[in-house]
């Protein structure tokens, strides 16, 4: 059963939340939000990176980031000002990107429940980024941002959803990257909630560092804790469950710096060993699973596996296309074995297109690019359903939630 639980929301004015609410921590480096964070003194980056706020070369990691953090945050607190919900609310989040538009629940959920595999990932973390949001919960004593669930879609849940969203919004926003967002507070979360008990399982589709950080922030709050019940907030972790049959997977494209010794022309040879090959492929990357793009020497090529190159078996992580590539491509033709620490690889989301690939390769930042066909949501859920783990860089998920707008406090 999949346990959602109503909190006391922590949230922006509606007049300015589109001031505060700021695009995931993770998905930009600090470059990237200083620039997008420049002259938005509520923008919640000054928050999630608070380094934007230090000189240049800051360590992230030190004591004096998470104190800036800290009086960042109660500094938007006080003049925004940021408001305390007096009651326990679930709410609605709709993200519209152009014609795409899909509709969840934010609530907290339990870390007992994802310590137990009710809530099931099919990621693994890294320690440095645990530690990182780990310690930004306990100083902050707030997760301010959150996971991004899924569960596979409820008729019941659909309805009432549908019928809370006829009410009034909270908010109603554009953010400068064109996605819209509409929130709303649930007038009957005993409804809903009631109607999640029936559903047998939640899964992470994005945030697995944001969820093993609320684990290790609860552990560390609970020791320090004499009187803990069980019951305090911190034993919840903040979250938007989507329905299943709503979310949006994009490619994650690779490009890779070098060919491991071969000229173009040997490269190409040896691909054709492994998958048939047919040039002047469409740009705009594959049309089905199975099926890969390949941007070399200024041409597109489709590649499809030979058979003794395809992936064989029931296993749902060999049967992905990333692993695919990886297996009878990467590993073998060009000699990344571990995507995780290998620098010769780099991921591009979808988001920005084959033609980033394009620009990798002809500025000559990347010898080969590859553009891939988007993993599914039934396979995320078939590999977490068997207790795998997928491919680094298997999903990119868009829209992607915003930071700042629904903060719980613990």
């Amino acid at each position: 059963m999949a346990v959602i639980h109503p909190f006391r929301a922590l949230r922006p004015p509606a007049d300015k939340v589109s001031e505060v609410a700021a695009v995931p921590y993770d998905v930009v480096n600090t470059e990237e939000a200083r620039a997008l964070a420049a002259g938005k003194p509520h923008s919640f980056l000054h928050v999630s990176r608070p380094e934007i706020d230090l000189p240049p070369g800051a360590d992230l990691y030190a004591d004096a980031t998470y104190q800036k953090a800290a009086e960042n945050f109660q500094k938007l607190i006080r003049d925004c000002p940021l408001e305390i919900e007096r009651e326990p609310s679930l709410y609605l989040y709709r993200l519209r990107m152009g014609e795409h538009e899909q509709t969840g629940v934010a609530a907290c959920v339990s870390v007992d429940e994802y310590d137990e595999g009710l809530i099931r990932k099919h990621e693994k973390t890294r320690p440095d980024k645990e530690n990182d949001r780990t310690r930004h919960i306990l100083t902050l004593r707030a997760q301010t941002g959150p996971v991004f669930l899924t569960y596979r879609a409820d008729r019941r849940v659909d309805a009432l959803v549908e019928a809370e969203t006829k009410a009034e919004p909270l908010y109603d926003f554009t953010a400068e990257d064109g996605v819209h967002h509409t929130v709303w507070r649930a007038a009957h979360p005993e409804q809903l909630a009631r109607c999640f008990a029936e559903v047998p399982m939640l899964y992470i589709a994005d945030g697995h560092h944001r969820a093993a950080s609320a684990g290790r922030a609860r552990a560390a709050l609970r020791d320090a804790n004499s009187g803990h019940t069980g019951e305090e907030e911190y034993n919840r972790f903040l979250a938007v469950v989507f329905p299943a049959d709503q979310m949006q997977i994009l490619p994650y494209n690779r490009a890779v710096k070098d060919l491991n010794g071969r000229t173009p022309e040997d490269f190409l040879a040896a691909v054709r060993e492994r998958f048939d090959v047919t040039d002047d492929a469409n740009p705009r990357g594959p049309g089905k699973r199975g099926h890969f793009h390949m941007y070399l020497g200024g041409r597109w090529y489709g590649l499809t596996p030979t058979g003794s190159s395809s992936a064989a078996g029931d296993d749902p992580v060999a049967l992905l296309d990333v692993s695919v590539l990886q297996d009878n491509l990467l590993d073998p033709l060009l000699g990344i074995k571990d995507v995780r620490t290998d620098k010769r690889i780099d991921f591009v989301g979808g988001i920005r297109g084959t033609e980033e690939l394009v620009r990798l390769v002809d500025d000559g930042r990347a010898a080969v690019a590859f553009a891939l066909y988007p993993t599914s949501i039934e396979d995320l859920i078939r590999v977490s359903d068997a207790g795998s783990v997928m491919p680094p860089k298997s999903t990119w998920f868009e829209p992607k939630l915003r930071d700042g707008i629904l903060i719980h406090t613990v």
